[in-house]
């Protein structure tokens, strides 16, 4: 059981559609239901439902954000992309960066960077992503490697309020493994030892689960959860949530 304020983060990837937001309804009644309860709801979902899904969530408690943006603030000649400011004009007002999926497929420290800056500059609140692969974790890199994002990744930032880092080890998304307590303490710790500020939010993501809550949640350095498939399933991501304190 935890009495700390938590952060519970739905990235819904490529998934969802329309007719998909019904399945909100759940969602929806059990945050009017526990409105004086220590949980932030953040949903970040495809570009195409941010706005309907903004909608929904008015007169509750639950956030929206997105996924990426362009790097640029500015319109232009982008084709396929969005900008920071576009994504805050419908609704947005977090945003996840840096997520491994993205780094995958070109986003480096240097992009992500700038990515990151354009989002401060459009007021959005900035979910930072960090993580090792298997092979550095194997080679014993893990501590290299989250230093180098946050280095590189955050370089020239002053005013970090407005981030809050996620760490993700790579291997752990969509695979049902998870560290082993002592070394996610050892992860985050250090992770945490990087930032001035020790109040500093540290997320958890990679297969959260309604089996693996109860070990995650006894780690106090925690203070949320970045959540990709069991958070489509309403069922799921509030039975997730009503574990964390129970």
């Amino acid at each position: 059981m935890t009495n700390k304020y938590m952060y519970f983060i739905a990235n819904w990837k490529m998934y969802g559609d329309l007719k998909t937001l019904n399945s909100l309804d759940k969602i929806i009644n059990f945050s009017k239901m526990n409105r004086k309860n220590k949980f932030r709801i953040i949903y970040c979902p495809p570009n195409t439902l941010i706005r309907p899904m903004f909608k929904r969530f008015k007169k509750t408690n639950i956030e929206v954000g997105a996924q990426n943006c362009h790097e640029s603030n500015n319109f232009g000649a982008y084709t396929g992309h969005v900008n920071s400011n576009m994504l805050k004009n419908i609704g947005a007002k977090y945003i996840i960066l840096g997520h491994s999926e993205n780094r995958q497929e070109g986003d480096d420290d240097k992009l992500i960077n700038s990515k990151i800056k354009s989002a401060q500059k459009a007021g959005l609140k900035i979910i930072f992503c960090i993580g090792e692969t298997i092979k550095d974790k194997r080679n014993k890199k893990t501590n290299k490697v989250l230093a180098s994002q946050i280095k590189n990744g955050l370089k020239s930032i002053k005013n970090k309020s407005n981030i809050l880092i996620a760490y993700e080890p790579v291997w752990s998304i969509g695979t049902g493994l998870i560290p082993r307590k002592e070394d996610l303490i050892k992860s985050i710790s250090f992770i945490k030892s990087k930032f001035k500020n020790k109040s500093q939010k540290i997320f958890y993501g990679g297969s959260v689960n309604i089996n693996n809550i109860d070990l995650l949640k006894t780690i106090s350095l925690i203070d949320g959860f970045l959540i990709g498939g069991e958070s489509r399933n309403s069922k799921k991501f509030i039975d997730i949530i009503k574990k964390t304190f129970n």
